[in-house]
């Protein structure tokens, strides 16, 4: 039966005229137009216990800064919103521009983003009927259709049971073309191998997820996935994977690496995701070793392996089926991977934890000094060398999670992350979870439920995730490509996930995948490097109508950003540093407002 969704009518006068800050996000669990359809049960059960409205004060800059801001040169610009057909614009993965790259290896799949003067300057809308997501778990499970209206998969992959419609929802039942009969009893079936419940095991890269249904399941088991898809001719897997609140970025493995660091990963995976993985030299195979970790697992899941038995069902001819599997065969000899098990159509080799010895003899050994330099880099068919610097050659420092969130991570007990000594890591996470507290206080409601993607726009060492860490939630963690700033390794080390950025580009992602994005020092570390506007037309485009901001950033910037954004049709407000108004460190929190395209493809508010 279909779940129903009632969205009710709302009072579209502005919360901030009658309230502060602190009350209008009380208010907001309640209003908003929500999958429950009467607003979030958490933020109504707070609202009617009352709100603390004294925490945003009016601030009074004169007496803190030596004088007045001058802000008197920026006149509010508004932003109008785009055109209707823009309503899912990716900006680096628009498929009229990527019809014009080769489309060998898949480049015209890749980034490709516009030059300054072809970028949008308005604001993307929402479709007409949108809804807030279901909370975690639902979300899982259900995902609105006016969210992502799109049938497509429904009719193609009706058979494997990844989707299906049901009236005004789409139900994930959480099958996949190698799991039919579900996610639940394929990671069963991988776990008899892989130690998945200890702790061992817990970032994880699917290659080609289609909707990111084993990354759905694998988060029961405190095992997180990044997954990635390209957009491609079934519409909106990835949108689906982020709406139902499992990560997930648009992309694919072609001709440019994977913007992951060095040996992040403790798994990786691949269920019938096409990457011809004994072509080109063995060349992805070699960049999914360099992500994976010493000691790491990768699935295999589909053609060509057990081809004797399945080739007929797969209506391909055995030969080029044994000689794709001999292919792969070799190059995991190649690259030290053990073939631990084959069942099925499901393959799983685990990476040796002592590669020095075994690699001494390669002469495809990748000349890169450099394993984690990889921004718009061309994948190369070499082997990434081994090096001592990351928690010895065998990964035996790094802990099981969740004591790895919080433990010294070994790139940073090594001293191969520049700056970043232990005592500089330890002081990291403190303030963070000072921030991170005084947070909270500001927005109640980021520990309800009702934020379930986060992203950290620039993400340090990771602590702003880890003092968030809950089952509750998740946090994209970007790390800006700038050398100076090259952190995301540890990331990983602490069980997080994330993902290399360049903010003067587009995100790879839909619109309307996050609930709640952190920016601290973004603007200040961008400020000359390209235009603010552009990297809040992106954050706005990303954000969910009503998803939350908060900025951090030296004062200045963050009045020069306030002014931008009073034309973008957001509600903000400034609160003080939290150690008070002598920091010139300022904090603007930001509420986007609820608006979609009508019939006539202009703007309605709520």
């Amino acid at each position: 039966m279909a779940t129903k969704l009632t969205t009710g009518t709302r009072s579209s006068v502005s919360i901030f005229i009658v309230v502060g800050l602190c009350c209008f996000f009380y208010l907001l669990g309640a209003w908003q137009r929500s999958g429950f359809g009467k607003g979030d049960s958490i933020a109504l059960e707070m609202t009617k216990a009352g709100a603390d409205c004294s925490v945003l004060p009016n601030l009074n800059f004169d007496t803190h800064h030596n004088g007045r801001i001058d802000d008197s040169g920026l006149k509010i610009k508004i932003f109008k919103p785009c055109k209707a057909r823009y309503t899912d614009h990716t900006p680096c993965q628009d498929q009229k521009r990527a019809m014009k790259f080769p489309r060998e290896n898949m480049n015209y799949r890749e980034r490709h983003c516009p030059p300054q003067e072809q970028k949008l300057r308005c604001l993307i809308p929402a479709p007409k009927g949108y809804i807030t997501p279901f909370p975690w778990p639902k979300s899982r499970d259900y995902v609105p259709y006016a969210n992502a209206p799109y049938k497509s998969l429904t009719v193609e992959k009706a058979i494997q049971n990844w989707i299906q419609y049901e009236g005004n929802v789409f139900r994930f039942p959480g099958g996949g073309t190698q799991f039919p009969q579900g996610a639940d009893r394929y990671i069963d079936q991988l776990a008899s191998v892989i130690p998945m419940d200890n702790g061992t095991v817990r970032t994880a890269l699917d290659t080609g997820c289609g909707v990111a249904s084993w990354g759905a399941y694998l988060w029961k088991r405190k095992v997180i996935a990044m997954s990635f898809a390209p957009r491609d001719s079934h519409q909106a897997q990835v949108q689906f994977a982020l709406e139902r609140g499992v990560p997930a970025v648009i992309g694919v493995l072609g001709t440019i690496k994977m913007p992951y660091p060095s040996k992040a990963f403790d798994m990786a995976h691949c269920s019938r995701c096409l990457i011809p993985w004994g072509a080109n030299d063995g060349i992805y195979m070699m960049e999914v070793d360099r992500v994976l970790r010493p000691g790491g697992y990768w699935v295999l899941s589909g053609p060509p392996i057990n081809w004797n038995n399945n080739y007929k069902a797969w209506q391909r001819p055995k030969e080029d089926l044994e000689e794709e599997q001999r292919k792969i065969e070799d190059i995991a000899k190649l690259l030290c991977w053990e073939k631990k098990a084959e069942f099925g159509e499901t393959a799983i080799w685990q990476k040796k934890l002592n590669t020095g010895s075994c690699r001494a003899s390669q002469v495809n050994n990748c000349e890169s000094s450099d394993p984690d330099n990889v921004w718009y880099q061309k994948m190369e068919a070499c082997i990434t060398r081994s090096t001592k610097s990351n928690s010895e050659e065998g990964g035996g420092e790094l802990k099981a999670f969740p004591e790895r969130l919080f433990s010294v991570p070994p790139r940073i007990t090594s001293g191969s992350v520049s700056g970043i000594s232990v005592e500089t890591y330890l002081e990291d996470k403190k303030i963070w979870k000072k921030h991170v507290n005084a947070y909270k206080r500001i927005n109640k409601l980021i520990d309800s439920g009702r934020y379930r993607n986060i992203m950290d726009m620039n993400a340090g060492l990771g602590s702003f995730a880890a003092a968030l860490e809950s089952p509750k939630l998740w946090v994209m963690n970007v790390v800006p490509t700038l050398p100076e700033k090259n952190t995301l390794g540890v990331i990983y080390e602490r069980g997080l996930i994330g993902i290399y950025h360049d903010w003067c580009e587009g995100f790879s992602t839909y619109p309307r995948t996050y609930d709640f994005i952190h920016a601290s020092g973004v603007f200040s570390l961008y400020k000359d490097r390209c235009d603010i506007e552009d990297i809040l037309l992106e954050m706005d485009r990303i954000l969910r109508p009503e998803g939350s901001v908060i900025i951090r950033d030296e004062v200045e910037v963050v009045v020069k950003v306030q002014k931008i954004v009073g034309g973008m049709r957001w509600d903000t407000k400034m609160t003080d540093h939290e150690d008070g108004p002598l920091v010139p460190e300022k904090i603007l929190v930001a509420v986007k407002q609820y608006w979609v395209m009508d019939d006539n493809n202009s703007t309605s508010p709520r």
